[in-house]
């Protein structure tokens, strides 16, 4: 999963795309790389971030999820938006993915919106909003208490008529966890993916690495990233969301001819 960010104030690429055509031409550059998911997103769900209302939302997704739907109709367009409508839009536009960081706490209609759509849905783990999650997250068993929330908001979703296979779900590492909540979930990813769902893992130039390596700046953490990805497969993750694609790629085939060995 390629990320594509039409917003100003992403954390590692905030104003690189905001421009629909330089968005575009970034999303076909991810797609040539090798990202079978192209995710959308108009709204940064960065710590300490600000909502953005819909209208705004809108006017910077829909042109990017219209024309990349039409370029490379054989990729997965996806929307990252937790507001009913937008998802709604952007489906029409071509979205056949919804993925909502606040697994359908952000707006009652978003299951009925995924439900008629028949399209795939993420469901992310957070821990208050992207405006509070960092401030003192705390936890007995945070893999335990990730995986209990995950399973209770699928299950919320297959009651508002998603099919199970149309779920997918993300433990959220960087929303609402510290660095030792993060290390924690990567080690014990397994026990995530043992809950019955396809997991998603988005852990690309998060802070957490660069406390970790000592880089401070999201794009001099490409080396961390790739590392925390293969980890990541290795542990049972079926999607990967990432900044850097080729890089990405290029790490995984190796994990996966070594494993495949005789």
């Amino acid at each position: 999963m390629g990320v594509v960010n039409v917003t100003p104030d992403s954390f590692s690429d905030g104003g690189q795309w905001i421009d629909p055509a330089r968005a575009v031409a970034h999303g076909l550059e991810l797609h040539a790389e090798g990202a079978g998911i192209l995710d959308i997103g108009g709204e940064s769900t960065r710590p300490g971030a600000e909502p953005v209302d819909e209208a705004e939302e809108l006017r910077r997704v829909l042109p990017v999820v219209e024309e990349l739907a039409r370029a490379v109709p054989q990729a997965t367009v996806s929307i990252d938006t937790s507001k009913a409508r937008v998802a709604e839009q952007a489906i029409e536009a071509g979205a056949t993915y919804v993925n909502d960081v606040t697994a359908l706490g952000g707006d009652p209609g978003m299951a009925g919106v995924v439900a008629a759509a028949g399209c795939q849905l993420c469901l992310m783990h957070m821990l208050g909003s992207p405006r509070t999650m960092q401030q003192d997250p705390t936890y007995g068993d945070v893999v335990a208490e990730v995986a209990a929330f995950l399973t209770e908001r699928a299950e919320l979703a297959i009651a508002a008529g998603v099919a199970p296979e149309q779920i997918q779900v993300d433990p959220g590492i960087g929303f609402g966890k510290t660095e030792a909540h993060n290390l924690e979930l990567l080690r014990r990813l397994d026990e995530i993916a043992a809950i019955g769902f396809p997991v998603v893992v988005g852990l690309s130039r998060k802070s957490f690495l660069g406390s970790i390596t000592g880089r401070g700046d999201p794009a001099a953490r490409v080396a961390a990233s790739v590392a925390g990805a293969v980890l990541a497969w290795e542990r049972g993750a079926s999607v990967l969301r990432v900044h850097d694609v080729a890089a990405t790629v290029d790490a995984l085939k190796v994990a996966a001819a070594t494993l495949a060995a005789p």
